[in-house]
């Protein structure tokens, strides 16, 4: 056996994104077993994973969870250590624990948040980087690989695609709502996500935005698509004006805000592609193997891998991947979001007919 630890916890789509690490960690440390430290919000992320032997959650704000996870994890003689977040209670997990190789953010002899030099490429553009935070921001913009690239690049490991898997009560759980709705009746399924939570509003698709691509779509489909409309707790007034605003335009289905994370998953499974704002479920769709059509406006498309499973349709404008709030969006038309959601359609129609 040869115990690896994972600390990473962070935001929720960048946790099923980190799972790209984990085909190649087994294939270049083959006997593995992997612990995964993260947030309690974020378990079922990684639980279901066979790559994963243990989920350890951390309220990285509670003294008592920190102390109770450290305790718990100073039984074991760690191999690997690979610490992704710069949070200090995760750096002084990190640091407390003994092991043979340490590779991320930990404490130095002072006590202060550093990382190791392995993973330079990664904490250079963040918070922790040793450059400065104007050199972190200008690194971070002129970064052409995506995240998972990065980081298995800079941990000697081949990269591998994430995975999302969910418990056969969500997938009959999807599958009772597809029936629900007549979902399989009605021609392409595409999910529509073009909200962004309350943090970056320059991320989301405006309501009108949103239903002319998918009266555009719909029309060249000649009215044979059901659209099924996702989001979380931030966009229930949103989805809620996007269903009022759809009557008599498109086929619109609401999935709700209130899903369960592996509900959610599942329910995206049914999607032949999902169109998507650069959240959480975008990694979601990428990691159940689903199309996406992916926009970007104040984020950096680069960091995004595909996985050959969509396309980006990133912003024009002159603050595209400026991490502003209110970056201009104007450019991500309704014409360019159709036109890739067509494309995808058609490739995934292309493969199916091959498999037939």
């Amino acid at each position: 056996m040869h115990p690896i630890l994972i600390l990473k916890t962070g935001a929720l789509g960048d946790v099923v994104r980190t799972t790209a690490i984990l085909p190649g960690l087994h294939l270049v440390h083959p006997g593995a077993r992997v612990t995964w430290v993260t947030a309690p919000g974020a378990v079922d992320l990684v639980r279901l994973h066979p790559g994963v032997a243990e989920v350890v959650a951390l309220d990285a704000r509670s003294a008592a969870s920190c102390a109770a996870v450290r305790t718990r994890l100073e039984m074991t003689r760690w191999e690997w250590i690979i610490s992704l977040d710069d949070e200090e209670p995760l750096c002084a997990l990190a640091s407390a624990l003994a092991c043979e190789r340490l590779s991320g953010a930990r404490l130095d002899s002072l006590g202060q948040r550093g990382y190791t030099t392995d993973v330079g490429p990664w904490f250079d553009m963040g918070l922790l980087s040793v450059h400065g935070k104007v050199e972190a921001d200008r690194r971070k913009v002129a970064n052409t690989r995506s995240h998972p690239e990065i980081l298995t690049s800079m941990l000697g490991l081949p990269m591998g695609k994430p995975e999302l898997h969910v418990e056969p009560v969500h997938t009959a759980s999807a599958q009772r709502f597809a029936e629900r709705h007549a979902l399989s009746r009605h021609g392409a399924i595409v999910g529509l996500n073009t909200g962004a939570g309350g943090r970056w509003r320059s991320k989301m698709l405006t309501v009108e935005r949103t239903l002319q691509s998918a009266e555009l779509v719909s029309r060249a489909l000649e009215g044979k698509a059901s659209f099924v409309l996702f989001g979380g707790a931030d966009e229930r007034d949103r989805n809620a004006e996007i269903v009022r605003a759809a009557q008599g335009r498109i086929r619109l289905v609401d999935a709700g805000v209130d899903n369960s994370l592996l509900d959610f998953a599942a329910l995206i499974g049914l999607c032949d592609v999902l169109v998507t704002s650069d959240s959480l479920a975008l990694h979601v769709a990428l990691a159940r193997g689903v199309r996406a059509v992916a926009f970007f406006a104040p984020t950096s498309a680069a960091e995004i891998e595909m996985y050959q499973l969509g396309e980006k349709v990133q912003s024009t404008a002159p603050d595209y991947c400026s991490y502003k709030p209110d970056a201009d969006t104007s450019s991500l038309t309704p014409e360019r979001i159709a036109a890739a959601t067509m494309r995808q359609l058609a490739i995934l129609h292309e493969a199916r007919a091959r498999r037939s």
